[in-house]
């Protein structure tokens, strides 16, 4: 899989119900099949849980369900626009993900 997206990225959703949305990547599963991602605030379902010895408390709880991945797309933290993913070199030879609008460098480490 590619390292398009990342945990505590800022994304837009493009489609479905949550479209138009932005939030942070809480977490990413990877699958066989498809990457998906959990962002906050997107894709909230209902779960109906009962009382067990490590959660007392029952009833219904409200927590983002994941998404595909292609349905997101990276919002740049210096331009603040949604974009596509670029890859490039450092003189160091690290490579980093840059801002195809900006062609800023996204990742600071």
């Amino acid at each position: 899989m590619s390292v398009r997206l990342k945990k505590n990225d800022r994304v837009k959703v493009l489609s479905g119900k949550d479209k138009g949305k932005e939030g942070k990547i809480i977490r990413r599963v990877l699958t066989k099949n498809r990457d998906l991602v959990v962002v906050e605030g997107v894709n909230v379902v209902s779960r109906h849980v009962r009382p067990s010895q490590t959660n007392p408390q029952a009833g219904i709880i409200k927590q983002e369900a994941p998404i595909y991945a292609s349905k997101v797309m990276l919002v740049c933290p210096q331009c603040g626009k949604a974009t596509r993913v670029g890859s490039s070199f450092l003189e160091n030879g690290k490579k980093v993900r840059v801002c195809k609008k900006c062609r800023e460098i996204i990742d600071q480490h």
